[in-house]
C-alpha cells in the first residue's frame, strides 16, 4: 500500500491508476490523513471467492503431496478444461 498526497495524485494520476490496475493499493491523503483508497475494479471477479479458491487449491496440493501423489501440469490443465467443453 502506498500513501500519496492529493497534490502528487493530481500530477501522477495516470501512473498511479496504472499501478492500481497492476494490483497495488494506493491511499490518497489530504493533510497527511487517508481520504481515498484507489484499487482496481475486478470485472466479474469476486476477489474473496478467488482467494478462497486459491487457498483450497493450495490445501489440495499439500494433501496430495502428503499422500505421495503427483500431477503433471498437463494433467492439471486438462482437469481445468474439462468443464469448458
Amino acid at each position: 500500500m502506498r500513501n500519496v498526497p492529493v497534490s502528487e495524485f493530481k500530477d501522477k494520476a495516470s501512473e498511479l491508476i496504472a499501478a492500481a490496475e497492476r494490483g497495488e493499493e494506493i491511499v490518497i491523503t489530504r493533510h497527511g490523513k487517508p481520504t481515498v483508497r484507489l484499487i482496481a475494479v475486478a470485472e466479474g471477479v469476486d476477489l474473496q471467492k478467488r482467494r478462497e479458491a486459491l487457498e483450497g487449491l493450495a490445501k489440495l496440493r499439500e494433501d496430495m503431496r502428503a499422500r505421495g501423489v503427483s500431477v503433471s501440469i498437463e494433467e492439471a490443465i486438462a482437469w481445468k478444461n474439462e468443464g469448458r467443453r
